[in-house]
């Protein structure tokens, strides 16, 4: 479908230039929006322009001053803040590396940004706080998805309550780069709010992009495909595996686990020797590495629902053993 979708290379910003692309990426939104509670929204190249659009929306609709957020928030909540002029403040995280509530700031003239899915552990912020602040963003780029899960769609709970709304779709929705959703629970005062209009143009231009890609094509037959049953079905695999690796790592005398697993991210170290080289020690690419508190941890992400899980497993298990 992205073969097929880049030879037609449809243009967003023109719907004469996007006939079916335009509809594909309504029946997208229609589709995906109401699971986190969202009246609609619009696709765009990744989550770092979703979160911009999202707080862009919490300045000119609601008119917040300051954006607040954890120190796990990705780095593009400070990108934003630095472009649209607000003040950023950080707010420590507790134990299990999510946004500490006993250390907010008052929220009359904030935006809260809570991320469902951190980058390092996969965290999930209270997302009960949602609501509390002049406008909620929650940053659900990693595991936004799991609300098409009954399984575990409960972890998420409280999204409903945000004003915006987050998701990578080239994360867990399984789609090329470049491929995110940005969703408002009020979608017509948002979208007044980050639109221009010109002379050129047919209706006015939604968003920070003109020009875009029609990401929505690849994903709808995605989910025409699969369905909400594949796309769980996948999902819940994926969890599993995680949990697997925890179990494993758990039993091991050679590895330290930092945490369980919320979002089928593991965090985990050796014993006695350093994450860097154990990195290395295991078939390319299949851990990356982070820092918490001034350490380095291995990190496994979940994130292939073709994964071999004993695969990964035994390497990993066998790299300690040799790293000991």
């Amino acid at each position: 479908m992205a073969l097929w979708n880049a030879s037609l290379n449809q243009n967003m910003l023109h719907e004469m230039t996007s006939p079916f692309a335009t509809e594909a990426e309504a029946l997208v939104l229609s589709w995906l929006a109401p699971y986190f509670g969202m009246q609609g929204g619009h696709l765009c190249a990744g989550s770092s322009v979703a979160n911009l659009t999202g707080i862009w929306a919490a300045r000119d609709v609601a008119g917040v001053k300051t954006v607040v957020a954890s120190q796990a928030a990705h780095l593009s909540v400070e990108k934003a803040c630095r472009i649209l002029g607000l003040e950023f403040v950080v707010v420590p995280v507790d134990g299990r590396g999510r946004l500490n509530r006993e250390q907010l700031p008052k929220l009359d003239d904030a935006c809260l940004v809570l991320t469902a899915g951190t980058t390092a552990t996969g965290s999930i912020d209270p997302l009960d706080l949602a609501g509390v602040a002049k406008w909620t963003h929650v940053d659900a780029a990693w595991s936004g998805p799991l609300r098409l899960s009954p399984a575990h769609a409960a972890r998420l709970d409280g999204v409903e309550a945000a004003d915006s709304v987050a998701v990578s779709a080239h994360k867990w929705l399984f789609q090329p780069k470049d491929s995110a959703l940005v969703m408002f629970r009020d979608l017509m005062a948002a979208n007044a709010a980050i639109s221009f209009g010109g002379g050129y143009l047919a209706k006015p231009n939604v968003g920070v992009q003109g020009t875009r890609s029609a990401a929505a094509i690849p994903l709808l037959a995605t989910l025409i495909a699969w369905g909400r049953e594949g796309v769980a079905q996948r999902l819940d695999h994926l969890m599993r595996v995680a949990d697997l690796l925890a179990d494993e790592i758990e039993k091991s005398d050679y590895l330290e686990l930092w945490g369980r697993p919320e979002t089928a991210i593991n965090v985990f170290r050796p014993v006695g020797s350093t994450a860097a080289a154990f990195v290395q020690a295991v078939p390319a690419g299949m851990l990356s590495t982070c820092v918490l508190n001034g350490e380095i941890w291995a990190r496994s992400v979940a994130a292939n629902p073709s994964v071999d899980a004993n695969l990964v497993v035994n390497s990993i298990l066998a790299a300690s053993h040799e790293d000991a």
